[in-house]
């Protein structure tokens, strides 16, 4: 039984759909229960995995709401009490709360388990909401078999918070796989972007945790240093209205696209991209990037470290608007660098974040766990 509090675009929803998709039907039966998203998000099992069966549950959702998520609880209770699973996997930190509360609550005896796809430690609440986020994460993870993150450095962070143990903590990168692309050419008319002019992608939510105004910022910079390129944003989000007037005032080249479902389309129509963010766990977009022999510009958060290779496949800075600006410079301004970085990563990110080796590692984590749960 996995369950996510809802399947809006991004990385948790990917890996959730890899692992449904990709599952041995003759050794595993498994579902997936998911809420709704809101009406300023994308629902991905609407809109690009339409082949994976989910059962909805009322009240789940991305917002806090005490009727709605007791209302989740109780239904969530009932399943387990109904569908009898021997395994239930939460993903991320609402699902992973009420999951394993309902996990708990229906007394059937299931190995829980949980992936944590970042965490929200740093950068979204005020001291006492996350004092209080992290003694909850420290009673579940008593009380779940096995945890995973995504990255190394998501689970340090987590460890050095006190959540969990090293010894039921393991590493579950992500496993993805992308579509064969269009020719550059024919992506770049199809958005009205330059086929003359080097590209540069900002691809994911544009949230204030992922920072448009900082990329924003890094485009302002590079105007004013006189660098030929352009840019374009595909995402959605709450600032994006505002990320829009901004571009406008300032007449920046930057294209707006809006939401995108077909991500191998967009990739194929950058040279470089680039990522502003303040916290990430372990971001797709570079990885997807990688797969498809694009070098990147990043600040160095989260796990971006294990995914981007610093000076081989891309450059990692800090937060810092001028580094971000000098890096992409350098990366516009010598073709050669960007082809031999986009090869290293392509090589890289197949090797080491294929779905393939996603759902291979799953399987192998619950078949353990269920012999280790069968010889006690």
């Amino acid at each position: 039984m996995r369950v996510i509090a809802r399947m809006n675009v991004g990385g948790p929803a990917v890996q959730v759909s890899g692992l449904m998709r990709g599952f041995d039907q003759l050794d595993f039966e498994h579902r997936l229960y998911t809420g709704y998203c809101s009406e300023d998000e994308s629902d991905y099992l609407d809109t690009v995995a339409t082949d994976v069966r989910a059962f909805r549950i009322e009240g789940f959702g991305r917002r806090i709401n005490f009727t709605g998520d007791i209302k989740a609880l109780f239904a969530l209770i009932g399943a387990i009490r109904s569908y009898k699973p021997h395994i239930i996997h939460t993903h991320t930190a609402k699902a992973g709360l009420l999951g394993r509360l309902a996990s708990m609550l229906s007394m059937h005896p299931t190995i829980r388990v949980h992936t944590f796809h970042g965490h929200l430690l740093y950068g979204y609440f005020t001291p006492l909401k996350r004092r209080l986020i992290i003694i909850a994460e420290q009673f579940l993870a008593v009380h779940t078999h096995h945890l995973l993150a995504v990255g190394d450095k998501v689970r340090q962070d987590l460890l050095f918070e006190g959540i969990g143990r090293v010894e039921k903590f393991g590493l579950m990168p992500p496993g993805l796989e992308i579509d064969n692309l269009p020719s550059k050419q024919i992506s770049q008319e199809s958005y009205n972007l330059s086929t003359t002019k080097l590209q540069c992608a900002f691809i994911g939510r544009v949230t204030q945790i992922k920072r448009p105004d900082r990329f924003l910022d890094v485009v302002s910079k590079i105007i004013e240093n006189g660098v030929q390129i352009e840019f374009f944003m595909a995402g959605d989000g709450d600032l994006l209205e505002v990320c829009r007037e901004r571009i406008e005032r300032e007449n920046l080249p930057v294209k707006v696209l809006g939401w995108q479902n077909n991500i191998a389309k967009v990739l194929a129509a950058a040279d470089i991209v680039i990522l502003t963010s303040d916290n990430e766990g372990t971001p797709l977009s570079l990885i997807q990037a990688g797969m498809v022999g694009l070098p990147v510009v990043t600040t160095r958060v989260g796990s971006v470290p294990e995914v981007v290779l610093d000076g081989r496949t891309g450059i990692i800075t800090s937060t810092n608007v001028e580094e971000i600006s000098n890096a992409l410079e350098e990366l516009a301004h010598n073709p050669d660098l960007r082809a031999q970085m986009g090869a290293a990563a392509k090589e890289f990110t197949l090797a080491n974040f294929g779905v393939t080796r996603l759902v291979r590692d799953h399987e192998h984590i619950y078949k353990k766990l269920i012999k280790e749960r069968n010889s006690l």
